[in-house]
């Protein structure tokens, strides 16, 4: 029995949300593949993510870079580091990764990257070797679903998304194996088309789902 995490990053719910429609539509056909596999949802707007700030980044530096004991921190550090320590030891748990995100101003919305942040533990998701960085889950199987108001994967704007382009690099330095990401763009320029632009983005997922649950 596998473990499948199902991320989302959008905050607008499901019967307004494109991309979590498409998501849905990705785990059911999964779960038509793989019964056997346990599902968990977390919808990062409502989820308590640690934050990058003061306390954990000197938590951080201390631990890694001075080997300060942990008990030894400041209580609001230690705090901190540990909640880190605990979500990052929690991710490692699973087989399956799926994160469901759109392109807000070129990027994916702050609470993706800030929910990343705290999955580069060193010693624990990956490390520094003489040979360079070492991902720890190697292991694993992820996918990005990514809608997009604008068209990125041609014309002018291709080399500007850095959403999906940080999230696979961000993930595959983990020692995740990344599938090719599922995306649904355009909607801004092509209104009149999103019905068929979600249509084949759902049978790309169902494709997609197949082949993440088969191998």
């Amino acid at each position: 029995m596998g473990k499948l995490l199902y991320v989302t990053a959008n905050p607008k719910g499901l019967d307004k949300s494109k991309g979590l429609q498409i998501g849905e539509t990705f785990i059911e056909a999964f779960q038509s593949e793989r019964p056997d596999v346990e599902i968990t949802r977390l919808d990062l707007f409502q989820f308590d993510i640690p934050a990058m700030d003061a306390e954990l980044v000197s938590a951080r530096a201390k631990v890694g870079g001075y080997r300060i004991p942990i008990d030894q921190l400041e209580e609001g550090e230690r705090t901190k580091l540990i909640k880190m320590h605990s979500l990052a030891e929690d991710f490692k748990s699973y087989d399956y990764y799926v994160f469901v995100s759109p392109v807000w101003n070129l990027g994916s919305p702050a609470v993706l990257k800030a929910f990343l942040d705290n999955l580069f533990v060193h010693g624990k998701t990956f490390a520094f070797t003489p040979e360079g960085p070492k991902g720890y889950l190697t292991d694993k199987k992820g996918i990005h679903i990514q809608t997009r108001g604008g068209v990125y994967t041609h014309g002018p704007m291709k080399d500007l998304e850095s959403g999906d382009r940080y999230l696979q690099i961000a993930l595959k330095f983990l020692g995740i194996t990344m599938m090719d990401t599922v995306v649904a763009e355009g909607f801004d320029h092509f209104p009149n088309d999103i019905p068929e632009i979600v249509a084949k983005a759902k049978e790309n997922a169902i494709v997609a789902a197949k082949k993440m649950a088969r191998n």
